[in-house]
């Protein structure tokens, strides 16, 4: 069965076709500038040259009508119509407290899902506005919402309520939430698999580190603890979050700047993390690193700053489960950049491991990074969210 994932935003859509049984990516693509002048559909089937099309799309329905065109092109499509899509698979971003697993699309879950709006107000409409795009042009075609929040809906009540009035929490349900779930999950137990283990049986800590980063403590195939919070927002210095900070210097800045606690947070979310700590050098590692051994003190305190909060929270979780068996790298980041991966590796020994210097030199590949005998396996394991999306939609439609 073919499964069509999509992850939209609010002026973009990410998809992948999928052959749910070979688990291959048949065609790949991403439409850009949604809604805006200069849009573009950039498609790549498996094996072929990327085409980019630039064309106009106002809204969309129209950016999934195109999708559909590529993927049953003569020429660089891969099926022949649209009876060849088994179901679709939409990432949604935040499902509150009411979903804590993957669930077929159905009108009252869309309603349910609108209700979590005002919990990611960047995410949660643009998922909604792709789904209700697909049922446009695919009415008959099974979807499925997968949550980023879901696997953290095992985390129990210590871990995710914060030291507010409870009011706030029955009022607004104000509590820690969050996201990459489905990475997260997709990462412990593909870890599990590579030491021929059960998740069921271990003590996994993943540090996903991207542009978003978090770090999840799962404990006997659940997640016990994770960074990110409410939003993400909260967590890891990302690149251009500011991850935790004290609350009190939103209206601190507020109040010395001349700007509303909105316009701070907006700071908060893009102009700060390692953009903001460089001095507004780049939220690019790879920038930041090639500065740092050019001699920029700014950039080398930069990558250190955020080594250090990683390492920080890895000991947090490692107390948290009373113990770990593994420590898993992924995400753009954790896959590709072994001086991070290192300069987390310096906050790690008390645990009874290390990073194997020669071992962790690879980029993207499924690897132990650890010495042989270390307590704590130290690996590399590359996500695959798409996949992941694909597997939980066959499981539903099924």
């Amino acid at each position: 069965m073919n499964i069509l994932v999509i992850n939209c935003g609010s002026s973009s859509l990410k998809y992948q076709l999928i052959d749910s049984e070979s688990e291959k990516v048949l065609a790949k693509g991403l439409c850009e500038r949604i809604g805006i002048d200069g849009s573009a559909i950039t498609h790549q089937p498996a094996g072929g040259e990327k085409v980019t099309v630039e064309t106009d799309m106002p809204s969309h329905t129209e950016a999934v009508k195109l999708v559909i065109e590529k993927l049953t092109d003569k020429e660089v499509g891969v099926i022949r119509s649209l009876d060849e899509i088994g179901a679709v698979g939409h990432r949604i971003v935040h499902g509150g407290e009411k979903f804590a697993s993957s669930v077929i699309i159905t009108e009252e879950v869309l309603k349910q899902v609108e209700d979590c709006n005002d919990l990611a107000p960047l995410h949660n409409p643009a998922n909604l506005v792709g789904i209700n795009s697909c049922k446009e042009v695919m009415p008959n075609v099974p979807m499925v919402g997968v949550f980023d929040t879901a696997f953290h809906q095992t985390m129990p009540n210590k871990a995710y309520m914060y030291g507010l009035p409870y009011e706030y929490y029955e009022k607004y349900k104000v509590r820690r939430y969050g996201f990459h779930g489905t990475s997260h999950d997709f990462v412990s137990k593909r870890a599990a698999e590579v030491l021929g283990k059960d998740r069921k049986d271990l003590k996994i800590i993943v540090c996903h580190l991207g542009n978003g980063s978090s770090v999840s403590a799962v404990k006997y195939g659940e997640s016990v603890d994770t960074s990110m919070g409410l939003t993400p927002l909260e967590g890891l210095i990302m690149g251009t979050r500011s991850g935790d900070i004290d609350p009190a210097i939103v209206t601190f800045i507020a109040e010395k700047e001349g700007v509303t606690a909105e316009e701070v947070l907006n700071i908060c979310n893009k102009k700060s993390g390692v953009f903001g700590l460089s001095g507004g050098l780049s939220s690019d590692f790879r920038d930041l690193g090639q500065a740092a051994a050019d001699g920029n003190d700014r950039a080398k305190d930069t990558l250190e700053a955020f080594a250090y909060r990683v390492g920080k929270y890895i000991g947090a979780y490692a107390a948290a489960m009373n113990g770990v068996d593994i420590i898993a790298f992924t995400a753009g980041i954790g896959e590709n950049n072994a001086q991070v991966r290192e300069m987390i590796g310096e906050y790690i020994g008390f645990l009874g491991t290390n990073i194997n210097k020669e071992k962790n030199q690879i980029r993207g590949e499924e690897v132990i990074i650890s010495d042989e005998g270390n307590k704590v396996t130290v690996m590399v394991i590359p996500t695959n969210e798409e996949l992941a999306i694909a597997r939980e939609t066959v499981r539903m439609i099924k």
